[in-house]
C-alpha cells in the first residue's frame, strides 16, 4: 500500500509539473500594422511610449477589454490595442549574428547568417513534430525565402 501511495504522489507531482510548465509557456503576438503604438496604460488616452513597425514580436502578458499588455525584446512593458496585434509568428534575432543551419545540429552546414534585429518568420508551428523533435532549435524563414534552423536562445518570439 505504501509503494502504491508513493507512485500516486509521484504521478500527481509529475502531472502538476507538466501543467505548470504549459501554463508558464509564453504566448507571442506580432504587431499587425505600422505604426503600432505602445502605451503606458490600456487606453488611447494613456501616454505613448514607443512606435513599432509591422511584424515585431511581442510577448503577451495579459489581455483585458480590447487591450493587451506586452513585453518587447528589450524588456519594455506596455499596452497595445488588441486590434493592432496579429497571430502571425515572427521572431527577431537577439544576438550579434545568428547562424541559420540546414538542420537542427551545430555541425550542419550554415544556410545563412542573420544579424541582430533581423525579422524571421516562424516556419513551423511551435508544437509541430519538427519543432519539438530536437529541443532548443526552431525552424525559421527569411523574407527572401531561405529557411533553416536557429538556436532558440538566439531569437526572441518563441
Amino acid at each position: 500500500m505504501r509503494a502504491s501511495r508513493l507512485s500516486v504522489w509521484t504521478l500527481l507531482a509529475a502531472t502538476a509539473y507538466v501543467a505548470s510548465a504549459a501554463a508558464l509557456a509564453a504566448d507571442y503576438k506580432t504587431t499587425a500594422d505600422a505604426p503600432t503604438l505602445l502605451y503606458d496604460g490600456p487606453s488611447a488616452k494613456a501616454k505613448p511610449l514607443f512606435v513599432y513597425g509591422r511584424d515585431v514580436p511581442m510577448e503577451v502578458l495579459v489581455a483585458v477589454e480590447g487591450w493587451t499588455k506586452v513585453r518587447d525584446m528589450g524588456g519594455t512593458i506596455g499596452w497595445i490595442a488588441h486590434k493592432s496585434l496579429s497571430d502571425r509568428r515572427m521572431l527577431v534575432v537577439r544576438v550579434p549574428t545568428a547562424e541559420i543551419r540546414a538542420s537542427p545540429d551545430d555541425a550542419a552546414p550554415i544556410v545563412f547568417r542573420a544579424e541582430r534585429d533581423v525579422l524571421l518568420e516562424l516556419a513551423e508551428s511551435a508544437s509541430s513534430t519538427a519543432a519539438t523533435a530536437v529541443p532548443g532549435w526552431v525552424k525559421v524563414r527569411h523574407r527572401d525565402g531561405q529557411s533553416g534552423f536557429a538556436r532558440v536562445p538566439q531569437v526572441f518570439g518563441f
